[in-house]
């Protein structure tokens, strides 16, 4: 099976929202569901049949997050600031750009790019893996190369 890459933070908070799933939101469709099934024709009944789908995806979510928790590895820093892996910080500086970004490489699952997370699997984020401190790094995007000179590696 695949591992999905998570920080700490990461994991923690689809531990929180697996969590409040399992012990809320469940529940709370399940009383949806019996208040919209009393006393009335189920086939006709568009509110039991708008809390069914969201039960199912209340279900579905859990099982998803179930098997992501399951199957993660957790990003730790083990001292070796040389070069980009999965949990590095890096500050990179797109050529012919005065604008310096800083960016996380973080798993799929984590990836958020408007909190600068980005994943190891992207264009970018395949791109800078393994590669060191003032290296010049061509990405493979969908709209075009680009390169990127990186500045600073944590």
């Amino acid at each position: 099976m695949e591992k999905n890459y998570l920080t700490q933070e990461g994991y923690d908070k689809l531990q929180d929202e697996l969590d409040f799933l399992r012990k809320e939101r469940r529940h709370e469709v399940a009383q949806r569901l019996r208040e919209a099934s009393d006393g009335e024709d189920l086939i006709e009944n568009a509110e039991y049949e708008a809390a069914k789908n969201e039960q199912a995806f209340v279900e579905g979510r859990i099982k998803e997050l179930e098997i992501l928790l399951a199957t993660a590895k957790i990003i730790t820093s083990n001292g070796h600031d040389d070069s980009i892996q999965v949990g590095s910080k890096v500050t990179i500086q797109e050529e012919g750009m005065d604008l310096k970004e800083t960016l996380i490489i973080v798993g799929a699952a984590e990836a958020n790019p408007i909190e600068g997370k980005i994943s190891n699997e992207s264009p970018l984020g395949k791109a800078l893996l393994g590669h060191k401190k003032d290296d010049e790094v061509t990405v493979e995007a969908p709209n075009g190369s680009f390169n990127v000179k990186i500045l600073k590696i944590k």
